[in-house]
């Protein structure tokens, strides 16, 4: 993955997403490599209802797609979107009318490209790749149509395969029994190859609505302290408490589920179903949520090699910086400062001491008392990808002791992170602090000064010429930051 500085183009795009349960238009802005949803908006307009009766998208049901899609395409316009890619999906691709229902949306304005379940799998599989570059197993991406399998694993898709199991089928399949439905689904996978040689044993990447929606309600069992979806994980174990669940809650309880939309906990029983006859059939040992999918996969296969290799992580909080920052940025030129108190860290924790770095200012214009609440939100909460539960714990801590928060105070994260691991994200914040007191938020001062361990000694340096950038809050500061690394303060002036 490309650490190096990279340039960020900018652009405005739009992905319009024809789907069987739903019409949205997802409009993002940033830089290519991690661009950011400024804009989200579905209608359930349930295209793939119709088709377990007749075949055919119902009039009704197309006719409230339609309205959506001529919305959209003119929202577009005026949002000064530079790219819209529109897909459609199982649906449209099913349903006898299904050309109609392109002819007619073309009217709008709206090139419309009719993707075939294995493109569908394909562009889920980069979706998944766009936010966890390392992925290693099986991106499975349920829809209201469709189930779509993808191979993930050394930044490719490999193989690749769509089957009629998405969930508005679901409740058909299940009448005989789940055993009946297991077998069901076994034989279907089988005559389409899978799973193969080298596919049993893998862990699943978590694609699409139903899927999320399983996963709030895994988090509201758990009482996770951190309830994030993206790359919460779920061991194989859950599954049984989660089937226990769905069948022991009513509609009404798992509708009260904080985030949970109707549509969704109606299906949730359906959905448990299927993932533990999948578990079962592919031998799964963890699963893992991505917020990331086909409309993500989309444009990700646009991007060229290079971009492609830029870390997301990184790219984003980059631009975030930039975007906040009170001077120019420059939180690569902190992380280098700092980076020889921590020569011996693990390379994943270098990653995201260099993500707080970059976000070193992005809370200067929040009220003074809520500065650190306002970096461990950003931490914690923040749109970030490829970055994993523990490492948002990491990230919000370093920058909750670099906006001075009182270490007593920061939110407790249970077992998720070990005790060590949060110290030395304290002493990152506290570096951080360091240099942006010493420099007033400029680099300048960077260059002309240094800070290193010495035999048990934590010394600043300043050159000649830089010698009145000395004073009580940078010694104050000094002391610290060498109390949390259990060492000495010493200021020399070269």
């Amino acid at each position: 993955m490309n650490f190096l500085r990279t340039k960020q183009a900018v652009s405005r795009s739009a992905v319009i997403d024809i789907g069987s349960n739903s019409v949205r238009i997802v409009v993002y802005e940033g830089p290519a490599r991690a661009p950011a949803v400024i804009f989200n908006e579905k209608v359930a307009a349930g295209l793939g209802r119709g088709l377990a009766i007749d075949g055919r998208i119902a009039p009704e049901d197309a006719t409230r797609g339609l309205v959506a899609l001529r919305r959209y395409a003119l929202l577009a316009q005026h949002m000064d979107v530079k790219s819209v890619q529109c897909v459609a999906t199982a649906a449209v691709r099913d349903a006898a009318n299904g050309p109609d229902f392109i002819a007619a949306a073309a009217e709008a304005g709206l090139d419309i490209r009719l993707l075939s379940g294995e493109e569908e799998a394909e562009a889920a599989g980069h979706g998944v790749l766009s936010a966890i570059p390392d992925a290693h197993g099986i991106a499975v991406d349920l829809g209201g149509g469709s189930l779509e399998l993808a191979e993930v694993s050394d930044g490719r898709v490999g193989r690749c395969a769509s089957f009629p199991l998405g969930v508005l089928r679901l409740p058909a399949l299940r009448q005989g029994g789940e055993q009946a439905f297991e077998r069901a689904i076994r034989k279907m996978l089988r005559t389409a190859g899978w799973p193969g040689e080298g596919l049993t044993g893998l862990p699943l990447y978590l694609v699409g609505g139903s899927w999320r929606a399983l996963s709030r309600l895994d988090l509201e069992l758990t009482k996770d302290p951190l309830a994030v979806l993206d790359q919460h994980t779920l061991p194989r174990s859950a599954l049984r408490r989660l089937i226990r669940a769905t069948k022991r809650l009513n509609f009404e309880e798992l509708r009260a589920i904080p985030g949970m939309a109707s549509n969704r906990a109606a299906a949730l029983p359906d959905a448990a179903a299927l993932l533990a006859a999948l578990v079962n059939i592919l031998e799964v040992p963890e699963m893992t949520v991505s917020s990331s999918g086909l409309r993500e996969g989309l444009l990700y296969q646009a991007l060229d090699a290079e971009t492609r290799a830029q870390d997301p992580l990184i790219v984003a909080a980059e631009f975030e910086g930039r975007r906040l920052a009170r001077f120019a940025p420059h939180g690569r030129a902190i992380a280098d400062w700092i980076a020889p108190l921590f020569a011996d860290e693990a390379p994943a924790d270098s990653r995201v001491r260099l993500a707080a770095s970059l976000l070193s200012d992005v809370a200067w214009s929040a009220n003074p008392d809520f500065r650190a609440e306002r970096g461990t939100e950003i931490g914690l909460h923040g749109n970030w990808r490829s970055i994993d539960i523990p490492g948002r714990i990491l990230l919000a801590r370093a920058l909750y002791a670099g906006f001075g928060g009182a270490d007593a105070e920061f939110p407790a994260m249970g077992t998720l992170v070990s005790p060590e691991r949060l110290a030395r994200a304290r002493q990152w914040g506290l570096a951080i602090r360091l240099a942006q007191r010493l420099t007033g938020g400029v680099e300048a001062p960077l260059k002309a000064s240094g800070i290193a361990l010495v035999d048990g000694r934590l010394r600043l340096s300043l050159d000649a010429g830089w010698h009145h950038l000395a004073g009580e809050s940078v010694e104050r500061r000094l002391r610290v930051l060498a109390q949390a690394l259990d060492a000495k303060p010493e200021l020399v002036l070269v």
